[in-house]
């Protein structure tokens, strides 16, 4: 059985879908918005994409030959607010899900078998895919949760609006759930 494909496509989807919730996020925030931390110990949303880009580039150019901590990232840098516009905030962003997106979808179903090196370590092939689908989703959380807060009162939800589960359900599967 293949166990490569439906693999691959779940893994690509959830990246897509939490690149895409957090353009939707974002785009509900003004340009101050995405440079404003909540405290002096948070990242503000432009950091944290800044960071989540470097991330992405790192790992996944030359994901199956060389280590996923590229000797000229400089990650410190990545926690600097340094991009003059948003243009230039999410061309970088888009470099860095181009740069997964590719990688991703050059993988062969041999490449499981194979281990990849992060900072040294030694990975199989579906770790190193689950642990940067973890890192890149712990910090889409963070940034939607800092957008709903930014966005305030003008926030369109994402996902199904609170105490609309109920309706939500009736209109996707009528009378009751699948299953009962």
């Amino acid at each position: 059985m293949d166990h490569f494909t439906p693999f691959l496509s779940a893994t690509l989807n959830v990246f897509e879908t939490h690149k895409q919730m957090t353009e939707r996020a974002i785009a509900q925030v003004s340009d101050a918005g995405l440079r404003t931390s909540l405290d002096e110990h948070t990242n503000s949303i432009a950091v944290i994409m800044k960071h989540v880009a470097g991330n992405l580039i790192s790992r996944w150019t030359d994901f199956l030959t060389t280590d996923g901590e590229k000797q000229d990232r400089n990650r410190d840098d990545e926690f600097v607010d340094t991009f003059a516009t948003r243009e230039e905030l999410l061309a970088y962003w888009e470099r860095g899900w181009t740069t997964l997106f590719d990688s991703l979808k050059s993988l062969t179903p041999d490449d499981l078998e194979k281990t990849v090196y992060i900072r040294g370590d030694a990975h199989t092939v579906p770790l190193a895919i689950q642990r940067s689908l973890g890192h890149t989703c712990y910090h889409v959380g963070q940034i939607i949760q800092v957008a709903r807060i930014q966005a305030g009162e003008e926030w369109n939800t994402l996902t199904v609006p609170r105490g609309q589960s109920e309706q939500f359900n009736k209109e996707r599967w009528g009378a009751g759930k699948p299953g009962k």
